[in-house]
């Protein structure tokens, strides 16, 4: 008789993984964004965090997420579903994760200036 060593109540079952739906990933990352929590910590690569945003648009260093969105043409029945505003050399840039109808996660990074 085989023992499992993990279980030995399951050991004539087949381990199955399943991958998450699109509906369980976005509402996490709503969820997070929700929170005000990103991702990835919001000084681990010289990010702003999400008051220094709010302070960075209010006093016009770096423009708005709706307009940096619009500029760029990124089609409107996409999710976003994290933003951050990182330096890379000395600019600014949004890091803006985004999912698709079809379910299709992107990052996307545009000048945030």
């Amino acid at each position: 008789m085989s023992h499992s060593v993990t279980s030995p109540y399951l050991s004539g079952m087949k381990n199955r993984t399943r991958k998450p739906s699109a509906l369980v990933v976005l509402a996490a990352a709503l969820a997070l964004a929700l929170t005000g929590t990103s991702i990835l910590p919001a000084n681990a690569q010289g990010c702003l965090s999400n008051r220094e945003i709010q302070e960075a648009v209010s006093s016009g260093q770096i423009k708005s997420l709706d307009q940096v969105l619009r500029e760029a043409g990124v089609d409107s029945s996409q999710s976003v579903l994290s933003v951050q505003v990182c330096d890379q050399g000395g600019g600014l840039i949004y890091i803006i994760g985004v999912l698709s109808p079809s379910g299709e996660a992107q990052n996307l990074v545009l000048n945030a200036q």
